[in-house]
């Protein structure tokens, strides 16, 4: 079964770009179903309440829930004070399995990390390139595992994703994402360093095609059981751990039929763009 671990979905509430205005899922849809994705991680796109954009997630992963996973977004600013509630009602009434943290909107905080250990949920966490936030993230949390995607740098930041490999090599608690990653060869030594159980597929749909995405990780010309770890092993171990016994009782969770259960061998931007933001300027 294939995983994609990466996809928006939803309508934004800003018109600067399609990050923050609209998702859609038609398109996407039958792309996936074409190249053989049986499944797919939702969060929302860009927006000024997640609470709201959350919901609206809810409403399409609960339309069809044999497809679909949902990640809670979270602004690390804008949320704060009920980050934990917001995760109570994602994980426990909408049977979320993970969380959504983006630096464009802000740097992801402890309150974000606390709460996701508390349900055992990973957290997908866009750095932007900033990766050395992955040392003080494994360090602090080393119960929470954290994804983040492109190989640290949507922006193709070759210094940022080439530190970022040294990261996802030495902490167990750190993964990244195939989406967005342009530089084949850097893909390439992710998997050989640290191995392909660090690493899972996404697309970022539905603005890239998850067919052509997908293309990549056959390219790697891995075993068949390496192959697997990314398309989707890993995914389904990383959310075999969320803590049911923290959800409120009168909202049970229909769990995934598949949860896999092998054992293991304030960023304020003057940009219409995110992804082309460089990282802070050097003094």
């Amino acid at each position: 079964m294939i995983i994609d671990c990466h996809c928006h979905a939803g309508k934004g509430d800003g018109l600067t770009g399609p990050w923050d205005t609209a998702a859609p899922l038609k398109g996407y849809l039958r792309r996936a179903t074409e190249a053989g994705i049986a499944r797919t991680v939702l969060f929302a796109a860009f927006h000024s309440d997640y609470r709201v954009a959350n919901r609206r997630v809810a409403q399409i992963v609960a339309r069809d829930p044999d497809r679909f996973y949902g990640f809670a977004f979270i602004h690390p600013i804008h949320d704060r004070g009920r980050v934990l509630a917001m995760v109570q009602e994602a994980a426990g009434q909408y049977g979320f399995v993970g969380i959504k943290v983006h630096r464009y909107d802000a740097r992801i905080t402890r309150e974000i990390c606390e709460a996701a250990h508390a349900f055992g949920l990973p957290v997908l966490y866009d750095v932007m390139g900033e990766v050395s936030i992955c040392e003080l993230l494994a360090r602090e949390y080393p119960s929470v595992n954290f994804i983040i995607p492109h190989l640290g740098s949507f922006a193709d930041d070759w210094r940022a994703q080439h530190a970022f490999i040294d990261y996802l090599a030495r902490h167990p608690n750190i993964y990244t994402d195939t989406s967005g990653v342009r530089r084949f060869d850097l893909l390439d030594e992710a998997v050989r360093r640290a191995g392909a159980h660090k690493v899972l597929f996404g697309s970022d749909g539905p603005w890239l095609h998850p067919g052509i995405e997908l293309f990549k990780v056959r390219a790697l010309n891995l075993s068949p059981v390496s192959e697997q770890w990314i398309l989707g092993d890993t995914f389904l171990q990383l959310i075999a751990n969320v803590h049911a016994m923290q959800r409120p009782p009168e909202s049970p969770v229909r769990r995934p039929k598949d949860v896999f259960q092998r054992p293991t061998s304030n960023l304020a931007l003057e940009v219409s763009d995110p992804w082309n933001y460089k990282g802070p300027a050097v003094e």
